[in-house]
């Protein structure tokens, strides 16, 4: 069993940062960031593999967003640069067999936290 906890979600700017955690307890393979926005479809963000050598990133946040990992620590982290409004959204991570880009790969999700970028 996989347990999986988000934070660092709040409100920004246009053009802000943000960095997500996700502390997981328990083990893990692949981990990812989802996102959905009121009366949207969950969306895939990233993946990362174990080691943390393989990433994927959907086209909409290539270039602004950075996923890692830090085994040692059992936490994943999402970096969030140069925000907009359309990235307001709640992000949840999620884990898996393998990091892919979707939904249903995944086996265990978080809560969720939410993210908001103004205008």
């Amino acid at each position: 069993q996989v347990q999986l906890v988000e934070s660092g979600g709040g409100f920004v700017q246009n053009g802000g940062s943000l960095r997500l955690s996700c502390a997981y307890y328990g083990h893990t393979y692949g981990m990812g960031w989802f996102r959905q926005a009121p009366g949207k479809e969950r969306d895939f963000v990233a993946s990362i593999n174990w080691s943390g050598a393989v990433t994927f990133y959907a086209d909409s946040v290539k270039g602004r967003f950075t996923i890692s990992r830090d085994n040692g620590k059992n936490t994943m982290y999402l970096e969030m640069n140069s925000l907009k409004p359309e990235d307001t959204a709640v992000y949840t991570c999620a884990a898996g067999a393998v990091a892919r880009d979707k939904a249903n790969d995944y086996d265990y999700w978080g809560q969720g936290t939410q993210v908001t970028v103004s205008s």
